[in-house]
């Protein structure tokens, strides 16, 4: 009897086992995926390992290329992928095409750490293609499907291509001057896809998540702050310092008051929102020291890198590549411990490397201390997501067994 009244609880359903064609369904998979192990790799070498970084593309270009390209991009390109599937209805790459993609990200990586020219050549193709490609796949769904409000967005992944092409080309040709002129642009042809993106999903995420709250989209403010964040790259080619301090002073103003209006403080216990909340504000306030910096202030280039980079992008990015996989992988959208502490993580990291900044005898600590934040926030994501980017969706209805699916079609 006794035996008989035993209870248990019933077991977890087990994970199904990975699966091709569902790692290569959406662009977000591989290049989340890809992007969120190059971000632990990429800052391990570079702290503790920075002797194998002997190629043509070497030390601090190398470093600066692969956090803007090599990550911050390939995150973009994941996320613009898998947005283009629902903003035209149409796919723009998936399966072989896909994997071919990934491929030429994983080339391109590859042959910027080797030490031959050859090799460094072959990258160059692999990475442009590798931009073009996916511009070129996400033009083609918005021409076929007519969706005229997202027609400049393959542009502006486009002109992300090019900087990376001015920035490479003048790796051996040109001086220090030349290279931070065109990391930059690049940064800042970033930062118009990130403030472009962050502005459309971040209240549409938050009046999904919290009931009764309605705050505004921004559509005509945010025209103006696109504006502005393209006119800045335009005018810094161009030489127009204060005229691209001026854009970038009205962009990263807009995108504070942005956040404010978007009623912060009725998302403080979700932190699926605070941490898009946060990035958001980080990119408005980094955008102010780029401002500056072009304005002649007394700050070092490296300043509104990484005040745009790591505290805008990546607080971003760790936020985006948890919600947005959440959604599209039919799983609840609420963090766990491990989300929350990568979140938390990434913030550190992005707070030491700015505090790394100053003139302390504590730069060097703070430097390391940030590294290891880092790597271990990503490490964090991927022990929680990669078994779930090469699975199928969690609602995906079971496909039957080939022997069973033919013998129900023998039958009918």
């Amino acid at each position: 009897m006794a035996e008989l009244l035993r209870i248990e609880e019933p077991a977890a359903a087990p994970l199904p086992p990975p699966q091709w064609r569902a790692f290569l369904e959406l662009g977000f998979r591989p290049l989340y995926l890809a992007g969120a192990l190059w971000a632990l790799v990429s800052i391990a070498l570079w702290v503790f390992a920075p002797q194998w970084l002997a190629g043509p593309l070497g030390g601090v270009a190398w470093h600066a290329h692969e956090m803007l390209w090599g990550f911050v991009a390939t995150i973009a390109v994941g996320f613009l992928l898998t947005a283009g599937a629902n903003w035209t209805g149409m796919n723009p790459l998936h399966g072989p095409a896909l994997g071919a993609l990934a491929g030429l990200w994983v080339l391109a990586r590859v042959g910027f750490l080797l030490p031959w020219q050859a090799a460094f050549v072959a990258a160059v193709a692999c990475e442009l293609l590798f931009f073009g490609w996916a511009a070129a796949a996400l033009a083609l769904a918005v021409w076929r499907t007519r969706n005229h409000r997202n027609a400049g967005v393959p542009l502006l992944l486009a002109a992300l291509g090019v900087a990376d092409a001015l920035f490479l080309r003048s790796v051996r040709a040109n001086g220090y001057e030349a290279l931070t002129t065109y990391l930059l642009c690049g940064l800042l042809c970033m930062s118009a896809i990130a403030l472009l993106i962050a502005r459309r999903v971040i209240p549409f995420f938050a009046m999904r998540a919290v009931g009764d709250l309605a705050i505004p989209m921004h559509t005509r403010s945010g025209q103006w702050q696109l504006a502005a964040a393209l006119a800045a790259p335009a005018c810094l080619l161009a030489g127009w310092r204060p005229a691209a301090a001026a854009a970038l002073l009205a962009a990263g103003a807009i995108a504070l008051w942005q956040v404010l209006s978007w009623k912060p403080l009725a998302v403080r216990r979700v932190p699926l929102l605070w941490i898009l909340y946060l990035g958001h504000a980080c990119m408005g306030a980094g955008l102010l020291v780029a401002a500056a910096h072009l304005a002649g202030g007394p700050l070092r280039a490296a300043w509104p890198v990484h005040a745009i980079g790591i505290a805008g992008f990546s607080v971003l990015i760790i936020g985006m590549i948890t919600r947005t996989a959440l959604g599209h992988l039919g799983r609840p959208l609420r963090t766990d411990r491990t989300m929350v502490a990568a979140y938390l993580l990434v913030i550190a990291a992005a707070a030491l490397r700015l505090a790394a900044l100053l003139p302390t005898a504590m730069a060097g600590a703070a430097l390391h201390a940030s590294a290891l934040a880092w790597v271990a926030a990503f490490a964090l994501y991927l022990w929680r997501f990669a078994p779930l980017l090469v699975r199928p969706r969690a609602d995906a209805r079971p496909v039957p067994p080939p022997s069973l699916a033919r013998i129900r079609r023998t039958a009918g």
